[in-house]
């Protein structure tokens, strides 16, 4: 309860004089301290972040809800706000380029969650063909009998139509499986052996699967943005989640 409080008073009334009080002392606004204060990367720009979310200011609230083709005047409608010149190329670089990760993730989420949505559809050639193709990858010198075949048990589906394990995760486990085979071929064959051992053994695909579901939660709850903003910066892309998905 202590902690609650404190965070409530902190939010509503300390933190507003404590920027007030370090303005006058450094003459800088807190995004500028971030700036002078940190590298590129995952601590700048989720200081940024917060800093933004935090504020009383609207222009600088939205600013974290930004499309990519609103950024550069975004920038410049925050710079505005805080009274720094629009000469500062400095500031406007790095605030620029923690905007592009912040409305990146979000966007990444959106079409992760979007992939996931959509259900594997027996009927669609296109799902029916990256299904073979997993097959394919894994399983070169084996040929299918069947779409609908026992085989399917080999790389680690629960049953003889692999379409059933998809409804968690939608054709985003799908994809995941087939670009870690596309992408890392000799691992994801190395991996699928090893998934057959007598003692240790345990379902390929369905581990996979699952695999998905974890990346995807950590990406849902922000968990992610480290790990992103480090890695990427600019905009986070699809590739960028399949990446941290096989490693």
């Amino acid at each position: 309860m202590f902690v609650s409080l404190w965070g409530f008073l902190y939010s509503n009334y300390f933190r507003f004089w404590l920027k007030w009080i370090l303005r006058l002392l450094t003459r800088k606004c807190e995004l500028q301290r971030i700036f002078d204060g940190s590298k590129e990367g995952a601590r700048r720009t989720l200081s940024v972040e917060h800093s933004l979310d935090s504020s009383k200011n609207k222009v600088l609230r939205n600013a974290v809800h930004v499309n990519k083709a609103e950024v550069e005047k975004c920038v410049r409608n925050v710079m505005k706000e805080k009274k720094i010149e629009q000469k500062n190329t400095g500031f406007k670089t790095n605030l620029h380029i923690c905007l592009l990760q912040i409305s990146g993730y979000k966007k990444l989420y959106l079409n992760v969650e979007s992939l996931r949505k959509v259900p594997y559809d027996s009927d669609n050639e296109e799902h029916e063909e990256q299904l073979i193709e997993l097959w394919n990858l894994l399983m070169p010198h084996e040929n299918l009998k069947a779409r609908i075949t026992k085989q399917w048990c080999d790389i680690g589906f629960q049953g003889d139509d692999p379409k059933t394990d998809f409804r968690g995760m939608g054709m985003l486990g799908l994809v995941n499986l087939v670009y870690f085979s596309k992408h890392y071929t000799n691992e994801a064959r190395q991996v699928l052996s090893h998934s057959n051992h007598p003692k240790l053994g345990y379902s390929y695909a369905i581990v996979g699967i699952n695999l998905t579901e974890m990346a995807y939660s950590l990406l849902k709850n922000g968990a992610l943005k480290s790990h992103l903003y480090n890695m990427v910066s600019g905009l986070p892309q699809m590739e960028h989640f399949h990446q941290f998905y096989c490693k």
